[in-house]
């Protein structure tokens, strides 16, 4: 064979692995911490600039947009940054941030509705790409991948896996948060989870700042923000894919693009059958024995609401739209009924007589005994509020601005209140003639409860949204009304007048506040391992104690509940813990999980029901050692 006959045979061999080479390299971009705004314009002009420039770089194959993108998680501003977007000359895919989860008027369903959906999967030239929503929604606390989403990743990698002729298919998974501790509360469930994959790369945002961390071992990347750094350049990610390397740069408007990281597409940088390195620590059930699990429900969805009870029955909401009813004996399921969006807002249950709001913009009424459809309620807008029910009138606002009274037995609205500013999340506090609740635009309104007409608002001086006393469930007392709020302060404000009595800071409490049985204290949850008690007599803030529970940094907005004596409280690392009310000693602690148990429901002097964002409802049993 002479030389360049073998040349060619040769170059003939050689062509379906060249091509297959030169197709696996590729370039993308990446956009994080857009945080657009209504009242800054600089976040758009970054923004623009970005994909202007973008626009104008050779092989960007697509985008990948990694939450944040909204500053106030709104509709309107969500829009915005779509249109802003659909200017990209390739395919962009979005994930969701924790400002668009946290504060969401729609329940988060307006993202969904917009970018066409809460996460993506697509396949890009032998790799495959996974996005997914990494929390929290709605409540404050760490970041939170659901049940359902880690079932669907791991679900989709073997799908593409078992049709793929190379069935260990490089992965890499786009989030906003980082699985690390401190940032996601079950960050060890989803690195176990997708640990047996051939995961290249997460890929998220979130810090602002370039980043290069493991998690457990897989490689993470964390993006700078695309928002002007302190020499006003805006800026976003480059990755470079090539034959055998991830190479991650860092690009500003008008520079040469700045590589700071590389992973090996060969090299192996975690053990594929070990385990997370560090798991949350449960020792403390040991130190209180007397609490036991009297049963536990795995119900696979997340859970963002308390649990209602009537009787022998627990009704429960979550994020696949779902009421459900449970035993209260054991926790065995009785009944499901499937409304067409999440449910956000803590039901409640009268007379047989189930009512809840879900973000399909419909209160539901709903037969308790076998949950049959009674009534509905037709909203503008998502229904997020918890609801409160009083002699037969059910009490809930919504993101339509609007607040409701509604008989329960017939569904009539018996008045509507349309003068709020914000969206409600809150359950409204019902006492004497008013009905009293927070709303995300810095104020509480207090309504009179037969007709509707509004009696006063307190604004209390809170000029940005991400202070509004909306998360907190308001109580009263000795003729005021006690509230927290997110710039860390307890206020108590004249129940006739709306006029502020005292506020205070000294205690860093958040978003939390408990009444006890005899309407004498208030509780509520401080920024930092303590509960701490409140005389409601007089016009100063008077401490009675502070109890050191040891639950760390906390900032969840679960209440204090008094039953018989002894205080009850939450965390969002999964503690549920008992207080002797007259004293703050701390009774017992239990350790169900490691993600946010919202409010306790107490039963009687044993036994408290629990919903977990992991999608747990259960039962603790215990003892009071005197």
């Amino acid at each position: 064979m002479n030389r360049r006959l073998f040349t060619s045979v040769l170059f003939a061999c050689l062509l379906p692995f060249m091509v297959q080479a030169q197709q696996a390299v590729f370039r993308f971009a990446q956009l994080t911490d857009i945080h657009l705004s209504p009242n800054n314009p600089n976040p758009t002009e970054d923004l623009l600039r970005s994909i202007a420039q973008i626009n104008a770089t050779d092989s960007i194959d697509f985008v990948l947009v990694t939450g944040d993108i909204a500053e106030e998680g709104d509709r309107t501003t969500m829009e915005k940054v779509k249109s802003c977007l659909d200017l990209l000359k390739v395919k962009y895919y979005v994930v969701l941030g924790n400002h668009e989860t946290k504060w969401s008027d729609s329940g988060c369903t307006a993202f969904g509705e917009i970018f066409g959906g809460e996460r993506f999967e697509f396949e890009h030239k032998g790799f495959l790409f996974l996005g997914f929503n990494s929390g929290p929604l709605m409540r404050m606390a760490y970041g939170h991948v659901v049940p359902q989403d880690i079932r669907w990743m791991t679900e989709t990698m073997e799908r593409y896996n078992a049709g793929n002729s190379r069935p260990d298919k490089p992965v890499i998974l786009v989030t906003h948060y980082p699985m690390t501790e401190g940032d996601v509360d079950n960050w060890y469930e989803v690195t176990d989870a997708v640990r047996p994959y051939n995961i290249r790369l997460f890929i998220g945002g979130h810090y602002h700042r370039d980043r290069d961390l493991r998690y457990d071992g897989i490689p993470g990347i964390l993006m700078r923000s695309n928002l002007r750094d302190k020499d006003e350049k805006p800026g976003y990610g480059i990755y470079e894919i090539t034959e055998d390397s991830i190479l991650v740069h860092t690009q500003r408007i008008g520079e040469p693009k700045r590589q700071w990281a590389a992973f090996s597409l060969t090299d192996s940088y975690y053990d594929r059958n070990g385990k997370a390195e560090k798991y949350p620590d449960f020792s403390v059930n040991k130190e209180y024995a007397q609490v036991q699990e009297q049963w536990i429900v795995q119900t696979g969805a997340g859970i963002y609401c308390s649990p209602a009870v009537e009787k022998d029955k627990v009704f429960v909401g979550d994020d696949l739209g779902r009421l459900t009813a449970y035993a209260l004996k054991n926790g065995k399921k009785l009944w499901s009924f499937q409304s067409g969006k999440r449910i956000v807002g803590t039901p409640a249950v009268s007379e047989g007589i189930v009512v809840f709001g879900s973000a399909d913009c419909k209160i539901y009424g709903l037969d308790a005994q076998n949950g049959n459809l009674l009534w509905t309620v037709e909203a503008a807008e998502p229904v997020l509020g918890a609801v409160t029910i009083e002699n037969g009138i059910a009490y809930i606002g919504a993101s339509d601005h609007t607040f409701r009274a509604v008989n329960i037995r017939t569904g009539e609205v018996k008045w509507a209140f349309a003068g709020v500013r914000g969206y409600i999340e809150t359950k409204p506090l019902v006492t004497d003639n008013k009905v009293i609740f927070g709303a995300w635009d810095n104020t509480l309104y207090a309504l009179n409860k037969a007709d509707g007409k509004e009696l006063w608002k307190w604004t209390g001086g809170l000029t940005r949204m991400h202070f509004s006393p909306a998360a907190v469930w308001p109580v009263a007392a000795d003729g005021k009304v006690f509230i927290t709020d997110p710039q860390r302060a307890m206020t108590a404000i004249d129940i006739e007048t709306g006029n502020t009595v005292w506020r205070t800071f000294q205690s860093m409490v958040r978003e939390t506040i408990g009444l006890s049985e005899d309407k004498e204290r208030i509780y509520s949850k401080t920024m930092n391992d303590s509960i701490v008690c409140y005389s409601t007599k007089g016009d100063q803030p008077h401490k009675l104690w502070a109890s050191n529970v040891g639950f760390g940094y906390e900032h969840a907005p679960s209440m204090q509940v008094e039953k018989n004596g002894v205080v009850f409280g939450s965390t969002k690392e999964g503690l549920i813990f008992a207080l002797e009310a007259a004293t703050g000693k701390v009774l017992w602690k239990h350790k169900t999980g490691n993600s946010l148990i919202s409010t306790v429901v107490p039963l009687d002097n044993n036994r408290v029901l629990l919903t977990a964002t992991s999608g747990e409802t259960g039962m603790l049993k215990f003892k009071i050692k005197k």
